[in-house]
């Protein structure tokens, strides 16, 4: 047999290369789309035709308050204003102060809208006071209404004399501290003449003759034997407070 018969009979086999152990495809690497930009908030949107020309941060605060917090009203302002000039050095600003009757209650951002003439506070405070004028007509009770200067026991309303409510309204606003018939001269005699500044015994007649008016709610002024009288409000006593807080430029 030929060498050419041997090769066309068992054909050489192609040498075979070791395999190559496979390895996995790197993985593709993701780039994350950059973050889209947010607008800046606006406040609130304005009806088409206008424009935002500034806004009011009413802060409820009394005097009390901000002394046990370390600080005054005055301080708060002049902070505000700094940190308004900062933000925005062209800005302008313009602070007023609420002030109300000494003891008045309610919330103290409520009495700053209402004084700063607030379109909301006003609103509802009007709605408040015809609430109230219904209540006074169709509820029995006392009433002390120190925004008239009027007692209602019952829907009627009761005479009493200058004297007998400014006693009345001193410890109504003071409600809950017993107060001593001293203070009581000094506060409601105060630049009165010598010979008509009453004594102790006097203030105790002013209140008995209080007391008599109130009918069988007296025990609203009670005494504290010893010391003085205190105001105790009982669950069917309604206050009425002055509703006129004025704004002063601070």
């Amino acid at each position: 047999m030929s060498l050419a018969t041997i090769d066309t009979a068992f054909p050489r086999t192609a040498a075979v290369s070791p395999v190559s152990p496979v390895r996995p495809a790197p993985a593709e690497t993701v780039t994350p789309a950059p973050a889209a930009t947010e607008p800046a908030p606006r406040i609130r949107a304005v009806p088409e035709g206008t424009e935002a020309r500034g806004f009011v941060l009413y802060v409820g605060i009394d005097e009390a308050k901000a002394a046990a917090a370390g600080t005054d009203l005055g301080r708060i302002v002049e902070a505000l204003k700094r940190l308004t000039a900062e933000l925005a050095p062209t800005a302008e600003t313009y602070a007023a102060v609420a002030l109300a009757p000494a003891g008045a209650g309610g919330r103290d951002v409520d009495v700053v809208r209402l004084a700063l003439q607030d379109p909301a506070a006003i609103a509802k405070h009007r709605h408040e006071v015809t609430v109230d004028e219904d209540e006074d007509r169709a509820a029995s009770g006392v009433v002390v209404d120190i925004s008239r200067k009027r007692l209602v026991l019952d829907n009627q309303t009761v005479a009493l004399t200058y004297k007998e409510f400014e006693l009345l309204q001193y410890l109504v606003l003071r409600e809950g501290r017993t107060i001593e018939r001293a203070e009581l001269i000094s506060s409601l005699w105060s630049g009165a003449d010598e010979d008509e500044v009453p004594n102790e015994r006097t203030i105790d007649v002013h209140v008995r003759r209080l007391r008599a008016k109130l009918g069988r709610y007296e025990d609203i002024v009670r005494t504290v034997r010893g010391v003085g009288y205190r105001f105790d409000r009982h669950a069917d006593v309604s206050i009425r407070y002055a509703s006129a807080p004025s704004p002063d430029l601070f």
